[in-house]
């Protein structure tokens, strides 16, 4: 999204290209272990035509070797030929040869570790091409032999199951008669996985990878917190998004998401608040989270009060769980909306027109030029969330002149009914004005690299004093007046609820923020007291073996009277515990750094001069003040995430979205226990269609 003034761009149709750009993280081609997909070659042909083996009794009549007593029946060698001496095997798939004495069980590795999928597969035996006698005349003169890398059926499945996890596309994509039919014009010999394969392969996938990001959480050595994300697909079934963050040693925000778990009936607290302690057991996190994040919704405020019940009745570590700051803003804005939602959807609708009419944006875009009403880029954000609403106010006020004169002339096509008369164009100019504050502070939400509690607390403040000003004043018509109220209301209320001593911990460690720039509301001695408590009880020792122990035994053993040793033990320990008090007082003593400090970067250096309050601010700024990214909510881009969440069924929702999402946080695709190398595999492609685009060339140019 793009925030600039007067500059707000919309998708581009680049945006829904599947992007089959490989990932430089891969290995090269010598790094390849063993287990890596192969790659082949062969020669002249894309799909190699392996000969039929005819095992019939015919066949057997006609032969000459002598009969075994034995027929092997082993499942692996239906995916290799005997060679005509009858010594060696060659494999269908890659040529490869092995001994006739090899053992099965090794041809079957061969196939697991190169050929991962090969059971997928239809059959891999083609009918031997009958040879055609061609007149001397006619022959071509022989030509060099020219390498060409082959793509195998299996690699192209493999392409098309990235193809699937990019797009959020079911396996049934695939079952499409005429997609198929493309693929047999590009090339006969071309088979692709049934819709039963794909889902069994992309199961595996899930499982393979799921198993990775275990190993990664297993190791996370500081504290963790969650976030909670509830949809609803087409099949009216509930799910649950659970996603994981953590800073980790080299003070680096780490985000995965952990699972999507279906929702059972009747789909309320109690079935939520199990699926998500399920997730937690399964990481191994479940007496390691510190907060959860939840989206606002009534069921997810109860199912995390439920969790934290279970988790202080079996006495597990503190656990805390505050609202989603960013759909609190979501819904005040959309309460601010509403008085001028009808004109909004007046603009919209013309903005739409220019939007798929080149001809019309040329026009609007040339009108502006003359009218000095701004530099816009089609296609303009027309999207029903946060980024298109303002939009449309930021257009109709800035681009007024130039809107009417196109309205005007495509009259027929348009209607006059989408031009705004003087008193809708003044409500536009108000709600304009009057947005301004919000749209900056979403701005800022939107593009901040490490969001913290405190930070976001910091900006609803300023947001619930716009709101109060617009209220209280006698400039402000009536209906924005009331709009106000409405917006106030809930902004009271998300304020009361994180009105607590964690947030109040977790706001103070942000070094931008501390005392200084807390809310008034929020900012209390209790809570400060608060703070100091949890710090002496949880960081001042427990995280430091050293200066930890326990001294009840010996003065049992003396009889209640205490000796020199257990003294000068005494002021140690009470030295220590000070020094540990100082660590707090010495940081809030100091100014805060500026708004625009890295976070996590001051730490990083300072954590020396704080050894142990650093440990307790790695844990707190973990927690995340908003359920969802907010560009996902606030942006166009959480409409296509809406659509593929609601479009996708039941049986390839978990496998789907989860693998998807640890790709895109860097984890490769894994088939049981190898790598998919996709970069290898585009290599090849792309080599593939530049020799078969050469031989064609030179064809044409024999002929």
């Amino acid at each position: 999204m793009n925030f600039q003034a007067a500059t707000v761009s919309g998708k581009t149709g680049a945006a829904n290209v599947m992007d089959w750009n490989a990932n430089t993280g891969y290995k090269t081609l010598k790094e390849m272990e063993p287990k890596s997909l192969a790659v082949v070659e062969a020669t002249n042909t894309i799909l190699p035509n392996v000969e039929s083996i005819n095992m019939g009794p015919d066949a057997l009549e006609k032969s000459h070797a002598p009969k075994r007593k034995k027929a092997l029946t082993s499942v692996y060698l239906k995916y290799f030929e005997v060679a005509p001496d009858g010594r060696t095997r060659k494999c269908k798939f890659c040529g490869q040869s092995y001994s006739i004495a090899t053992a099965t069980g090794n041809l079957g590795r061969h196939l697991s570790n190169r050929h991962p999928g090969y059971d997928m597969t239809v059959n891999v035996a083609c009918p031997v091409p009958q040879s055609v006698t061609v007149p001397q005349k006619l022959q071509p003169r022989p030509q060099p032999l020219v390498k060409v890398p082959q793509l195998e059926i299996d690699h192209l499945n493999w392409l098309l199951i990235k193809w699937l996890i990019h797009g959020s596309l079911p396996p049934s994509t695939l079952d499409e008669r005429w997609l198929l039919n493309s693929f047999k014009f590009l090339n006969p010999t071309v088979k692709v996985w049934s819709e039963d394969n794909f889902q069994r392969v992309l199961c595996v996938v899930f499982k393979s990878m799921q198993e990775d990001v275990r190993v990664i959480v297993d190791e996370v050595s500081s504290k963790v917190s969650i976030t909670l994300d509830l949809w609803t697909s087409y099949e009216q079934l509930l799910y649950v998004s659970i996603t994981c963050q953590w800073i980790d040693e080299n003070w680096s925000s780490q985000r995965l998401l952990l699972d999507i778990c279906h929702i059972s009936s009747p789909c309320g607290a109690a079935e939520i608040s199990d699926a998500l302690l399920k997730v937690l057991k399964l990481y191994n996190i479940d007496n390691r989270v510190l907060c959860c994040t939840y989206d606002n919704g009534p069921i997810a405020l109860h199912a995390c009060h439920t969790l934290k019940e279970d988790m202080d009745n079996q006495k597990m570590s503190p656990f805390y769980y505050l609202p989603c700051a960013a759909h609190t803003l979501n819904s005040v804005i959309n309460d601010g909306l509403r008085s001028t939602k009808l004109i909004i959807s007046k603009i919209r609708e013309l903005v739409l027109k220019m939007n798929t009419s080149f001809e019309i944006s040329q026009e609007f875009l040339q009108c502006c030029n003359a009218y000095q009403e701004g530099n816009w880029k089609f296609p303009l954000d027309a999207s029903p969330r946060w980024s298109g609403n303002y939009q449309m106010l930021d257009i109709a006020r800035k681009a007024g002149k130039s809107m009417e004169t196109i309205v005007r002339k495509y009259d027929e096509l348009l209607g006059s009914r989408v031009i705004l008369n003087t008193a809708e164009k003044n409500a536009v100019n108000i709600m304009h004005g009057y947005l301004e504050p919000f749209y900056k502070t979403i701005n800022d939400i939107c593009t901040n690299q490490v969001l913290t509690i405190g930070l976001v607390l910091f900006f609803m403040d300023h947001i619930s004093e716009t709101i109060a000003a617009c209220r209280d004043s006698r400039h402000s018509p009536d209906w924005l007046k009331s709009a106000a109220e409405e917006m106030a209301t809930k902004a009271r209320s998300y304020s009361d609820q994180i009105c607590n001593s964690f947030t109040f911990m977790t706001a103070v460690l942000d070094p931008r923020i501390k005392v200084e720039l807390i809310p008034e509301s929020l900012n209390s001695e209790n809570h400060l007291e608060e703070a100091r408590s949890h710090f002496i009880r949880n960081y001042s020792t427990s995280h430091f073996p050293s200066i930890t122990g326990s001294y009840a035994a010996h003065d049992l053993e003396d009889g209640g009277s205490v000796s020199f040793a257990e003294e000068i033990a005494r002021k140690k320990r009470k030295a220590s515990m000070s020094s540990s008090t100082d660590e707090l007082t010495q940081y809030l003593s100091e100014p805060p750094a500026p708004i625009q400090t890295d976070v996590l970067e001051w730490w990083k250096v300072n954590n020396t001069r704080y050894p142990r309050l650093s440990v307790m601010a790695r844990d707190f700024l973990a927690a995340q003040p908003t359920a969802v990214p907010p560009e996902d909510l606030f942006t166009s881009k959480g409409d296509e995430i809406d659509k593929q969440r609601f479009s996708t069924p039941y049986e390839s929702t978990q496998a789907l979205h989860c693998v998807k999402s640890w790709m895109q946080s860097g984890l490769k695709l894994k088939y049981k226990s190898t790598e998919i190398d996709y970069e290898r595999l585009m290599e090849l492609a792309t080599g593939t269609s530049a020799e078969s685009s050469m031989t064609d060339s030179d064809k044409k140019q024999k002929s």
